[in-house]
């Protein structure tokens, strides 16, 4: 039998853990950089609401010029995000599963996501098996197996369905 001092203890240690790991994951990192967003718990849609802080694991949408498909969306590794025409933009919903997720992969975010050159209140996130799966104008994001590098859009236009997307969510058209 465990004498009860030493479960009293335990029990206070587990909750002091607890209360501070409580703290600890909230942002107080004080003065932060315009263009932060916070990722809502995941709902369809879900907007994105504004932090004042950055973390160092934000994940970054940025708007970048890509050769043959003129300014699309990219992810913190400067990856081209796709959207998907079978897809729904209002409300958002997802209809890659299966074997077009080995391809075509979710962008999965963090809590934090920050923002250069892409409007913050058309972000958001959809539920995707538990996770928030990133929304620009209510559309599902991916990225493509296919780009290796940063800057490229190798997905562009594959199926007649898959597109580079946006600032604004629309499709990317290509420029030659």
């Amino acid at each position: 039998m465990i004498p009860r001092r030493i479960v009293l203890s335990l029990v206070a240690g587990l909750a002091s853990t607890l209360l501070l790991g409580a703290c600890n994951s909230s942002d107080s990192a004080g003065s932060g950089s315009a263009g932060t967003v916070t990722a809502s718990a995941p709902t369809s849609p879900a907007p994105v609401a504004s932090t004042p802080a950055a973390t160092a694991t934000a994940f970054t949408v940025s708007a970048k010029t890509v050769e043959g498909v003129g300014t699309v969306v990219t992810d913190t590794n400067g990856m081209t995000l796709y959207r998907y025409d079978k897809d729904e933009s209002n409300p958002s919903k997802w209809t890659c599963s299966g074997t077009c997720v080995k391809t075509w992969i979710p962008v999965i975010v963090p809590e934090s996501v920050q923002t250069s050159g892409v409007g913050r209140s058309l972000l958001g996130t959809v539920h995707r098996d538990g996770q928030p799966q990133l929304t620009l104008a209510g559309w599902p994001l991916y990225r493509y197996v296919g780009d290796t590098a940063a800057g490229q859009a190798n997905g562009q236009g594959k199926d007649g369905a898959w597109h580079a997307v946006t600032p604004t969510g629309e499709k990317a058209a290509a420029t030659g």
